[in-house]
């Protein structure tokens, strides 16, 4: 008995091994490297936030001012009568970044599609380079500070950084299908972490010289990033004479290789044929619109997702270098370091659960059992001992089952959003969809740095951590829809393969 077509499994690289050219391998290194320079310079400012406190508040409150300014300019930094006020504007700091970030993720989706992806992306990380030169460096040089200056700046940081993520898996999913997309995203979607880890070696190197050496390091990269991707990065493969995805229709087994897998295997023939896209005949098709990316299936519910589930992963980004350094006395260069175990932790979890997902074809079972998972991860790293193995361990445990499903829905499982059946394998639906996704989980992450800052401070650090495992809590909660239709996709195969034997 032969098996439908959607239910013949194919191997996870096997299509992935025979279309992959030197062009698909410059892609993935400078879309890889290009987005992990943009949360390197992100990551900078929650690894210097002990000094920039200590910097904004009076010398007789805190014991690091003399090694970083001249006793005599001391009055001319005074933004805040004390650290708790500092830390609180830091955090609000965060807010006013993310969400600036989310509203300029909705923005730059839709450009993203209509405009040319590489310049949109250049002129991103450039323009976000000279913004944090300016906001951590000569400000400093300058013995310039004012709350109100630091806002506008980061506002304006935020709308560029956000032209970097939809831009960058939009040029991933032009370049590769559905075969073994959980693994070459889960592999790539590391980028994110890389940049953290980039960041917080680079400033630890230089901190002990004041930490606007580091927002000097971390900015000079990023320009250098910028322009490599102006002149080096092909958005698609017709750029090289290559086919584009899902242009062979002919081939059957190509096109079961490519179909994504948040098709729905129960619609009949008709409605497989219908499209949110007009008939175009022109080569290049026209993108969709914001609201019609939004009523695909699956976007609305994985927002919601992510919204909870950034939250989580970017408290942890934001803030546990300070957590680690204000909770257990830590110097603020070790916390640094130590903090990197959180994002080894999220690489792995990336790599490992796109792979299994993969083999399944299936996402939402895997995301589920990683984020349970999840939940006793943080109940435990909260009741970590004052010891930095054991801190480490816990904490990289923890970044594999938050770390991991973060990477999987705002890198592969927003390219399967993009590239369903309903918009025709339609390239110009990839970055509005991963905008969409991605804008939602921003707002989400924005309001959690606040009510982060805010629960520590009234409620401690214990707090913090019953709060990020509701938030997990919710993020299995919204996709449990999701979760029962594929589980009984599963073992509605698991029946007909037993049938066919």
């Amino acid at each position: 008995m032969a098996l439908p077509g959607n239910l013949r499994r194919q191997p996870a690289n096997r299509g992935l091994v025979s279309h992959c050219t030197h062009h698909h391998i410059v892609v993935f290194l400078l879309t890889f490297f290009s987005y992990s320079l943009l949360h390197a310079s992100r990551k900078t400012f929650s690894n210097v936030k002990v000094s920039i406190s200590s910097q904004w508040t009076p010398f007789c409150l805190n014991s690091t001012a003399p090694e970083l300014q001249p006793y005599e300019l001391c009055n001319s930094s005074h933004l805040f009568p004390n650290a708790e006020e500092a830390i609180l504007f830091l955090g609000t700091l965060d807010t006013i970044f993310l969400f600036s970030y989310a509203v300029g993720l909705f923005v730059s989706g839709i450009v993203g599609d209509r405009l040319n992806l590489r310049w949109v992306l250049s002129f991103g990380m450039c323009s976000s380079a000279l913004v944090v030169f300016f906001f951590g460096t000569l400000t400093e040089w300058l013995h310039f500070y004012n709350k109100w200056f630091y806002c506008c700046l980061w506002v304006v940081n935020g709308l560029l950084q956000s032209t970097g993520w939809p831009c960058v898996v939009a040029v991933m999913g032009n370049w590769f299908g559905k075969a073994g997309r959980g693994f070459v995203f889960g592999l790539w979607s590391a980028c994110a972490s890389v940049g953290n880890i980039l960041g917080a070696f680079l400033a630890s190197c230089v901190l002990k010289y004041g930490y606007e050496y580091a927002f000097l390091v971390t900015a000079s990269v990023q320009f250098a990033g910028g322009v490599i991707v102006f002149f080096g990065l092909l958005t698609s493969p017709k750029e090289v004479g290559l086919p584009e995805l899902g242009a062979d229709e002919d081939d059957r087994v190509e096109e079961d290789a490519h179909r994504p897998l948040m098709g729905d295997d129960d619609a009949d023939d008709d409605d497989r044929n219908y499209s949110i896209q007009a008939t175009d005949t022109n080569d290049q098709p026209k993108a969709i619109g914001f609201f019609q990316a939004c009523c695909l299936p699956g976007v609305v519910l994985y927002s919601l997702a992510y919204a909870c589930l950034k939250m989580v992963n970017y408290s942890f980004f934001f803030w546990l270098p300070f957590y680690l350094s204000n909770n257990f006395g830590w110097k603020e260069a070790e916390a640094d370091q130590l903090s990197i175990w959180y994002d080894v932790g999220g690489i792995i979890g990336g790599t490992i659960q796109g792979l299994i997902s993969d083999v399944l074809q299936k996402r939402a079972p895997v995301l589920a059992i990683s984020l349970l998972f999840a939940i006793g991860s943080l109940f435990g790293y909260s009741r970590s001992p004052n010891s930095k193995p054991i801190n480490a361990v816990i904490m990289a445990i923890t970044g594999f089952f938050i770390g991991g499903p973060s990477n999987m829905i705002s890198s592969a499982i927003s390219a399967d959003l993009g590239r369903q059946d309903l918009v025709k394998s339609s390239s110009e639906a990839l970055a509005t969809v991963t905008g969409i996704v991605d804008g939602t989980g921003s707002i989400g992450a924005a309001v959690g740095q606040y009510l982060v800052s805010l629960i520590q401070e009234n409620l401690k650090w214990t707090w913090v951590f019953y709060f990020f495992i509701l938030m997990t809590s919710s993020t299995v909660l919204f996709i449990s829809p999701l979760i029962v239709k594929e589980i009984k996709l599963l073992l509605h195969e698991r029946r007909l393969r037993m049938l066919a034997e």
